[in-house]
């Protein structure tokens, strides 16, 4: 009988993820997986970041995950969204090219030392005493194992709708997984049913391009990895997407087909995602609009296939071909596949704690879209952690969980726990309450530490973003103590129209006005020479982040000073064998809450839904006497 420390079911981008990050901290895994040269298939879009997401990408990478490494390796167009906003919510995005996603995905698995890469399908959780011992396999071998983490995607009991016909699978062309669900049900968890979808796919020779708005990439892209050579950096060739959209006579065609919807006619039973809904959905709650943007995106450099992003559905695959060609440019398109719709067995992650281990067996792990989340981003942060739980916890050493002042991971996880959810989650920055201070800009020096601790990242990098950040922390104080006098600055300032100053101002100060910019302020009269002023200018990153702080100052210490108000709570601990049920001051419905979730600390049980500020001035209390 095979024996690992973890086995990870699953090879998609949480499984790969927490089997990296296991093995490289020393212990030997086993990843199950139905195929393995699908490992980090790209199920829906080929693209890996975007708002929000982006911020989660680089979280991933500074804490020594993969998927911004195998994004920069395989990237075939690289965009910093939102650049017209604030600098908290801009958020890389690339385009991938999914086939070489998926198999720089399995190069990086199948070279990492410890790991094993085991062809089946899980069936059963095996466990004795509340402590999971092995997993089950379709072929009636059992796998022992000190801890599990499940990662299975869109594949438990999964079904796949297209008009009123419906196929069992995970994907296209891929069975779904069975037992698993059924497995966990008699240990007692709870399970639902949630839906995604999928667009259509086009020939790419059949689009009118020329008539279509095109979308470039950046002129000077950025990569996800703090690990990747800017010098080398684009690896491959970049291309653009392009930009069309529905009309009126497209939605008459799409309302043609909605008896014969499988959501609009109830044979789909499970919740879709709210922020990302089908198009036929989008006509239903948006009759208002007389227009739906629509992005066609390529799905690699050698593929002649094209992603319709934003035209999710599953009506019959005829309605679909017949409104794609109603629209701008598409007018004699082919559709290789029609898009279609898969529901999936989920957990609603209350059942789970801020490690990602079950509250219900000891050594067992849910990561990834098992815990009703939507999204490659999303997943794999679930994955790292939870493989670097795995691992801790195996080794003996404290468990690993974030803060949402430190990450959006944090945010992501802690959200899963208190509030659970009843529908796809998906990442916003409108989520993270302290987003000036989680920005994708500065993931390196908020958890690389972390990342360097668990053995993730290596020391010379360790060491690069420990020099970074005392030039960031030198440059903040050169400007602030820095001041230039009015005859050095005001036939500038009055140059580009900025109003003078009278006798002095410090650099800092100057920085603040949005007109200028730090590079211009430096620059000027001299200051260029100083060696200091030299070494920040040389490195882009890092006087990028000094700008943001010095613009933002006042915004990010009332951030600071929120968060450390707010700390005081999270460090009252609430013993974990606490019976709510017999705190007869507490609401009914915060009794119930408090007992589903088992909070650690006060400030925790603050943000979880029912809870009221009552109940928490209760539990105060009580934790006082």
């Amino acid at each position: 009988m095979k024996k690992f420390d973890i086995i990870v079911v699953g090879g998609g981008h949480a499984g790969i993820e927490a089997a990296s990050a296991g093995a490289r901290m020393g212990c030997t895994v086993g990843l199950v997986t139905m195929d393995p040269y699908a490992m980090g298939r790209m199920s829906c879009n080929p693209a890996i970041g975007g708002t929000a997401k982006g911020h989660l990408v680089r979280e991933i990478d500074a804490l020594g995950g993969i998927m911004g490494q195998i994004a920069d390796r395989t990237g075939i167009q690289f965009r910093m969204l939102n650049r017209s906003k604030g600098p908290a919510v801009w958020s890389p995005r690339c385009q991938s090219d999914r086939k070489l996603y998926s198999e720089e995905a399995f190069r990086v698995i199948s070279s990492t030392d410890n790991v094993e890469i085991v062809e089946g399908s899980a069936i059963e959780v095996l466990t004795e005493d509340g402590k999971i011992v092995a997993v089950k396999l379709a072929d009636g071998s059992e796998i022992k194992c000190k801890a599990l983490i499940l990662s299975s995607g869109t594949f438990l009991n999964g079904l796949m709708h297209t008009g009123l016909s419906s196929t069992s699978g995970g994907r296209f062309g891929e069975e779904p997984a069975t037992g698993i669900t059924e497995s966990l049900a008699k240990l007692g968890f709870e399970y639902g049913r949630l839906k995604t979808g999928t667009p259509p796919r086009l020939q790419k020779d059949s689009v009118d391009w020329d008539i279509l708005e095109v979308q470039p990439g950046d002129e000077n892209p950025q990569p996800f990895s703090h690990q990747t050579d800017v010098n080398q950096f684009p690896f491959l060739p970049q291309v653009s997407c392009h930009i069309t959209y529905t009309d009126h006579s497209v939605h008459k065609i799409l309302e043609k087909g909605f008896h014969q919807s499988p959501m609009f006619m109830g044979l789909i039973k499970g919740v879709g995602p709210r922020y990302c809904p089908s198009i036929e959905d989008k006509i239903v709650r948006f009759a208002d609009k007389e227009k739906h943007q629509l992005f066609l995106e390529p799905e690699g450099l050698d593929s002649d296939l094209i992603y319709v992003n934003g035209f999710s559905s599953s009506l019959p695959a005829e309605i679909q071909y017949e409104a794609l060609r109603k629209i701008k440019g598409l007018e004699d398109v082919e559709m290789v596949r029609p898009g279609y719709a898969v529901e999936y067995d989920f957990f609603p992650p209350h059942q789970v704690d801020l490690t990602l281990e079950t509250k219900g067996v000891k050594g067992l792990y849910f990561a990834g879209q098992i815990n009703g989340t939507s999204g490659y981003e999303e997943a794999a942060a679930q994955g790292l952690v939870a493989g670097i739980n795995a691992a801790l916890k195996i080794q003996g050493k404290p468990e690993f969980v974030l803060k949402r002042s430190e990450a959006y991971i944090g945010v992501l996880i802690d959200d899963l726990v208190n509030k659970s959810t009843d529908e796809p989650y998906r990442m916003f920055t409108s989520r993270a309450e302290h987003r000036l201070l989680l920005r994708q800009d500065n993931a390196d020096r908020r958890l690389m530490k972390y990342g360097f601790q668990f053995g993730l990242i290596e020391s010379e990098l360790m060491g690069t973003v420990n020099v970074r950040g005392e030039l960031i922390n030198q440059g903040i104080r050169f400007c602030s103590n820095t001041k230039l006098h009015a005859r050095e600055i005001n036939m500038f300032l009055k140059s580009i129209g900025s109003s003078q100053i009278d006798s002095t101002e410090t650099i800092s100060k100057l920085c603040k006005r949005p007109e200028l910019n730090l590079k211009q302020i430096i620059s000027l009269n001299g200051y260029a020479d100083n060696k200091f002023v030299q070494s920040l200018l040389s490195d882009a990153a890092a006087l990028e982040q000094v700008e943001i702080e010095l613009k933002y100052e006042g915004y990010i210490q009332r951030q600071h000073e929120t968060v450390n108000r707010f700390e005081k709570y999270e460090e009252t601990k609430i013993p974990s064998t606490l019976n709510y049920l017999n705190l007869k001051q507490l609401s009914a419905e915060g009794k119930e809450k408090l007992n589903k979730v088992k909070p650690r600390s006060i400030g925790q049980a603050s943000r979880i839904a029912g809870v009221t500020p009552s109940d928490i001035s209760v539990l105060l209390v009580y934790l006082k006497n």
